[in-house]
């Protein structure tokens, strides 16, 4: 049978891990190990981690020390990190796991079959449903060539070609970038999607949020005209995105580092070209 591991970084996650759990132990294709990596957590987290290690034996806990703050990005990546290097043996393929998910008892199966079926498939995921006001879900649309970070698979040879992945918010972007350098294919797979119980951004404050957008954006090396686009299309309904071009000016002025990853920074703005953007917001949309 094919193999694969489950690394989920966790933090003050007690209310998502037996759900998440839930789903794990119904999967039709388990995994070889689910490894719950505790990055500082000051509720429950670890002591339900530590107690669903003794019942099955093919989960384990790890431990990281986390931030005096929730942040994201670099504490998510080095309790990944840390979760890679537990890893016994050699899987099919690696999936980064948040707690905050749910998923079908076929998920994994579907994945599988996906990586079979496509051998230069690199990195791939499912369409993100995310909780609507009215209590329904609505699929949080990305480009194509996107993964959602929530729940992200790895095939083996790409993750070795792409860590160590960023330590900071605009990782889950880099890689995908790096893989596609390689030649592996990056893929949101429209067959397979999964619930994501908590809308991403939504512990942060709108500003901060977006100026963080901001200078991720500045470090991915993104066209400042890009950037512009970007921050028009989300204007009329968060009025905060502006902070994106606060956020990026900021990085300039202060000549904070870029990343070194320069081929992977050349296929990006390649990527975010005026003659690519009309495909890629068919597909953001839901178009094509």
């Amino acid at each position: 049978m094919p193999s694969y591991v489950a690394i989920t970084p966790a933090r003050n996650e007690a209310q998502n891990l037996l759900r998440l759990a839930a789903c794990m132990i119904e999967q039709t294709l388990p995994p070889d190990q689910w490894i719950i990596v505790d990055n500082g957590s000051t509720d429950d987290t670890l002591a339900i981690a530590r107690k669903l290690a003794d019942e099955h034996a093919w989960i384990s806990v790890a431990e990281v020390s986390g931030e005096a703050v929730e942040t994201r990005g670099a504490p998510v990546v080095r309790a990944f990190h840390a979760g890679v290097e537990s890893i016994d043996g050699r899987p099919e393929f690696v999936v980064k796991l948040d707690a905050d998910v749910s998923f079908s008892s076929d998920y994994f199966a579907q994945q599988s079959e996906a990586f079979r079926l496509d051998p230069s498939l690199g990195i791939a995921g499912g369409i993100c449903l995310e909780p609507t006001p009215d209590g329904s879900w609505m699929a949080a649309r990305v480009t194509r060539d996107h993964v959602r970070g929530a729940v992200r698979a790895y095939r083996w040879e790409c993750l070795h070609q792409v860590v160590p992945l960023e330590e900071r918010m605009g990782w889950d972007g880099i890689d995908e970038l790096k893989a596609q350098v390689h030649g592996w294919h990056v893929r949101s797979l429209a067959e397979l999607v999964f619930y994501h119980h908590r809308v991403i951004g939504s512990r942060e404050a709108k500003w901060p949020k977006w100026v963080r957008q901001g200078d991720m954006a500045h470090f991915m090396g993104y066209r400042y005209s890009y950037l512009v686009a970007r921050t028009l299309y989300y204007l009329p309904k968060e009025p905060s995105a502006i902070g994106m071009l606060w956020g990026y000016g900021n990085a300039v002025v202060s000549r904070k580092p870029r990343c070194a990853a320069e081929a992977a920074i050349r296929h990006l703005r390649r990527q975010q070209s005026f003659r690519a953007l009309p495909s890629r917001m068919r597909e953001k949309l839901g178009l094509a």
